[in-house]
């Protein structure tokens, strides 16, 4: 029997792609003045320590802009400003079967958890956005000290909810062979399609051992499971 459903966040509760504005490296670095390449000999190899806590973005950023004597506190700021108003308006732009799909899983009294890769600026986004209230557990890697597909993470979760991993549903786009990991667990693992849907992306990110759901509310068909 169901008794909890984790959620990935990113292209799974909210999307950073489709109909949403973009900031990610190579517009970063357009605003700073130097090519994507320059910009990524720094930004890429940053990726796992700003996933799992040890780095900032304003640490990372303050780096590149020293390299190459372009810092000043407003460009930096300035920076960060934009980078965050990008991930806030992913919340502004979620699928409208989502807020409804999440008060449906609250009224059937299973317990909602989130586990979301993410950095300094998303985790802050995160906890402040208007989703952020229907989960019993939030367990973010920029905070955790890990990230998926780390079992360790998994294993908290399940821990946080006092419940068993095959009294979960693990719902996640499958990035981070997160579908992997949960199945695992022991977790039941589906894959969210409905976002790599609108963004023309499912027909390279689709994983066949898992089961598609189509939309949000797909997800309700499995609650009684």
């Amino acid at each position: 029997m169901v008794k909890a459903v984790i959620f990935d966040m990113f292209e799974t509760l909210v999307t950073q792609y489709y109909n949403c504005p973009l900031y990610f490296g190579e517009q970063i670095a357009a605003d700073i003045g130097i090519s994507n390449e320059e910009f990524q000999t720094i930004w890429e190899p940053s990726g796992e320590k700003r996933t799992i806590g040890i780095q900032t973005l304003e640490d990372v950023l303050e780096e590149i802009l020293r390299k190459h004597n372009l810092y000043s506190e407003y460009l930096l700021k300035r920076i960060v400003e934009k980078r965050i108003a990008t991930k806030q308006a992913c919340f502004e732009n979620l699928d409208p079967e989502i807020i409804p799909m999440l008060e449906e899983i609250k009224r059937s009294k299973k317990k909602l958890a989130l586990i979301s890769n993410c950095f300094s600026e998303e985790a802050d986004v995160i906890r402040q956005s208007k989703i952020a209230g229907y989960f019993d557990s939030m367990l973010l890697s920029f905070e955790q000290g890990m990230k998926k597909p780390d079992a360790k993470i998994f294993e908290k979760c399940v821990k946080e909810l006092n419940v068993t991993p095959n009294e979960c549903l693990y719902i996640g786009d499958g990035g981070s062979s997160e579908l992997e990991a949960a199945r695992d667990a022991g977790m039941t693992a589906l894959q969210a399609g409905w976002y790599m849907e609108q963004s023309g992306w499912l027909d390279n990110g689709r994983k066949p051992d898992f089961p598609l759901l189509h939309t949000p509310k797909d997800v309700l068909g499995y609650l009684g499971e």
